[in-house]
């Protein structure tokens, strides 16, 4: 359980009383703030161990909110999101959001996505010492130690990654997507694989939170080794390849 609370950033506030109350019985702490004005400011005084973001408010959206904030935070963010506005979603994990759940939601489904997101933040524990991809790791399981693959480095216990000296910002499910590609180098995985050990749970229909988030884990690869090769490649109708350097 983290020792920091759940932020809540929604201006319905009979919903955060009652989002706030349920994952108050589930054992968490939860603040809630009704604009984002309000938001940066608590982010100003303290970081959550993750933020729950409406998409729609009035003044500064949700969306403004994350542009805002991710250059300067790492925080997971789980946003909410319209039943119909699927272009909401996208721009909203092409921003960094690391994941969304449609409203109206389930109290009980958003409980599921916000332990999947935290567990996935912080299940990788570190191993002293620097290492290629260890053949005994497990299929499904992430790597537990340092992994060196095609010039990128990327240690899970200390949720590192950089190519040569030059850091990779990455959110959790990117770290993730990245970790788990690397593990596997040279081999094509499936979408609903990566999504159950990357965001920890089923892939669903139309579902494109996967898609984007390996896009941007793409895009910054690209910048980082100052190469217009494609280092994940997409294997139509099966899945996404980290490829080795030759």
């Amino acid at each position: 359980m983290p020792t920091k609370p759940i932020l809540l950033v929604d201006d319905d506030i009979e919903l955060c009383a009652l989002l706030a109350d349920y994952l108050r019985h589930e054992g968490y702490a939860v603040d809630s703030v009704y604009t984002a004005e309000a938001a940066l400011q608590w982010l100003e005084q303290d970081t959550p161990a993750l933020m729950v973001l409406d998409v729609m408010m009035p003044g500064q959206s949700g969306l403004e909110l994350l542009q805002q904030l991710r250059p300067r935070w790492q925080v997971p963010v789980l946003m909410l999101t319209g039943r119909g506005e699927a272009i909401d979603r996208i721009l909203g994990l092409e921003m960094g959001a690391d994941d969304y759940l449609a409203k109206p939601c389930n109290p009980r489904e958003l409980l599921a996505r916000i332990r999947a997101i935290l567990r996935r933040s912080t299940d990788l524990p570190a191993v002293a010492g620097q290492a290629e991809i260890p053949a005994d790791t497990p299929d499904g399981v992430f790597p537990r130690r340092p992994l060196v693959v095609s010039g990128i480095y990327l240690d899970p216990g200390m949720r590192e990654a950089r190519v040569g000296d030059q850091p990779l910002v990455l959110t959790s499910a990117e770290f993730n997507v990245l970790a788990y590609l690397m593990q596997h180098a040279g081999q094509v995985l499936g979408k609903a694989e990566l999504t159950r050990w990357v965001l920890h749970r089923e892939l669903g229909a139309y579902d494109r939170a996967l898609d984007v988030h390996v896009s941007r884990v793409r895009q910054k690869l690209a910048q980082a080794l100052g190469s217009e090769r494609d280092w994940i490649k997409t294997v139509r109708g099966q899945g996404y390849q980290l490829v080795r350097s030759e």
